[in-house]
């Protein structure tokens, strides 16, 4: 690795790269000539978390406190965060840390007048499997895209399925739980239904077969609480606490961690009901949320092209929403090319190169920095200790910054997992929970289609003859009208039900509902 002959005067020119005169979240300082210098600062500029990011290293190498750093940063400047805490130890984001020697030491070498803080954060958890208020979403709002990416369907099955959410859609068979698209799909290869399958034109019955396998597959893996009512909404992922801190939603994922397909699908469908409900706002000052997609591997590995090109396409488009991106893997080349291209600010831990692969990985990773003459950062991202990475972000200017060497800050809250009892605690206190934590099963198409299948009711039994009346009992029969009187007026409501402006009127609110749900990117449901 090259020493520079002036550390110091070395530190300084590429802390000048990181200046900022608009508020900016302090990652840490300047390492040069194998130390750490307090005075040169390495920052990156609010407004410039639009333009999303990637935290990669081993693991080991301080990935999750840098994750924990940057949510504490954002929540302090009033920017809500959604975070994934797949191994459980972000929860200490709600409690103060501790003090300690490293601490201490750590906060002199990187100029940090460290003090310990608890932030605000929400506990979440997918259909409430593990600790935290329940994240649900309806299959109909999760779409095609999406569920064929949990399934493993290939390309022609993932048509397919999408020709069945445009039947239910087209027939008014609402898909809220996996009952529902199954109980659709059986009734399109029944004898009952299929005309409604040759109406499809590219659903054949093997086709349906294997997506009714995977749903029970799914199903099998706790898909039967994810998907339903009460439905998430977005808005409560935008909110700020009382102190004008952005609330942390942090969704915990440790119960479901042995199934990486559906809670990283999850999370991007969470991304993708974000885009698809927030307004146009152009250029912030400041995020409107950020969002950090943890284990970012898992979204991607096995993904079909359709899935590739809305992720990028997703990931490209939300900036102008004021929502930041940041995605957490162990290797920069984890992420696809499409993607990584999009991400301007870097915080890269240590690499190993243990293996050719490793090799090849390290390699293509140096050629996506800027050039350095203070580093060989192919030497250096080997030799990096924990807590420290190499970093380059887009500076307030939107030009890359110079390639630095970080001691990346400590957090200032705990770093670790609290107790359970103090997390039950947060998500019984939770004002969310009194709208999301019972389950609702309302009618759907799996009763409406029920309902269809049934046998029809048996006649009623004959009414009893009325016995005689006797003859000096009996009313004088009324007198017949003559074909001169006028026939009764009708009612108010008889005459309005029976006009030609109302039958037309609900022959189009028909129609008009029959065309309320649209489909956004990944075929989720664009909510009106």
């Amino acid at each position: 690795m090259s020493t520079p002959t002036d550390p110091a005067g070395t530190a300084a020119g590429i802390a000048a790269g990181y200046a900022s005169t608009g508020p900016a979240l302090e990652l840490g300082s300047v390492v040069a000539g194998g130390v750490p210098h307090p005075t040169a600062q390495v920052r990156v500029p609010l407004s410039m978390m639009t333009r999303h990011g990637l935290v990669a290293g081993a693991t080991g190498t301080g990935k999750t406190k840098t994750l924990q750093l940057l949510a504490e940063q954002l929540s302090a400047q009033g920017v809500p965060v959604v975070l994934a805490d797949v191994k459980g130890d972000l929860t200490g984001l709600s409690r103060p840390g501790e003090a300690g020697d490293r601490i201490t030491r750590r906060a002199a070498d990187t100029g940090d007048a460290w003090a310990p803080t608890g932030y605000p954060v929400e506990f979440l958890a997918l259909g409430g499997l593990g600790t935290g208020v329940p994240v649900r979403s309806t299959i109909t709002s999760f779409g095609p895209v999406l569920l064929s990416k949990v399934m493993g369907l290939n390309k022609t099955q993932e048509s397919s399925l999408g020709l069945v959410f445009h039947y239910a859609d087209a027939a008014g068979l609402p898909l809220l739980d996996l009952k529902d698209l199954r109980s659709v799909i059986s009734w399109l290869v029944s004898d009952d239904g299929k005309a409604d399958l040759e109406g499809l034109g590219g659903l054949s019955k093997a086709t349906a077969g294997v997506i009714l396998r995977g749903l029970v597959a799914l199903d099998d893996l706790g898909g039967d609480v994810f998907f339903g009512e009460p439905e998430w909404s977005t808005a409560d992922l935008m909110r700020t606490a009382p102190d004008g801190r952005g609330v942390i939603s942090s969704v915990e994922l440790s119960a479901v961690a042995d199934r990486p397909a559906l809670f990283s699908t999850f999370l991007m469908w969470l991304l993708a009901d974000l885009f698809e409900d927030l307004p146009e706002v152009g250029e912030v000052e400041k995020p409107k949320l950020v969002f950090f997609f943890d284990e970012a591997h898992l979204l991607f590995t096995g993904a079909s092209p359709a899935f590739l090109e809305s992720v990028t396409q997703t990931v490209r488009l939300i900036r102008s929403k004021g929502v930041g991106v940041f995605f957490v893997t162990q290797n920069p080349t984890d992420v696809p090319p499409a993607v990584l291209g999009q991400l301007g600010n870097r915080v890269q831990h240590a690499l190993r190169a243990f293996t050719p692969d490793d090799a090849t990985a390290l390699k293509k990773t140096v050629k996506t920095y800027p050039r350095s003459d203070a580093y060989d950062i192919a030497e250096t991202l080997t030799s990096l200790g924990t807590g420290e990475a190499v970093v380059t972000v887009l500076s307030e200017r939107g030009a890359p910054t110079p390639v630095a060497w970080t001691m990346l800050r400590a957090p200032r809250s705990y770093m670790g997992a609290v107790e359970a009892a103090q997390l039950q605690a947060a998500v019984a206190a939770s004002p969310l929970l009194a709208t999301y934590g019972t389950a609702v099963d309302r009618e759907s198409a799996y009763e409406r289609l029920a309902a269809r299948l049934a046998p029809p009711p048996s006649a009623p039994p004959a009414a009893p003859a009325p016995e005689p009346v006797p003859e000096q009992r009996r009313e004088p029969e009324p007198r017949p009208r003559s074909r001169r009187e006028p026939a009764p007026e009708p009612g108010v409501v008889e005459q309005v039900l029976g006009s030609s402006a109302f039958r037309s009127f609900a022959r189009s609110a028909a129609s008009a509902l029959g065309r309320e749900i649209t489909r956004g990117i990944f075929g989720t449901r664009r909510r009106r």
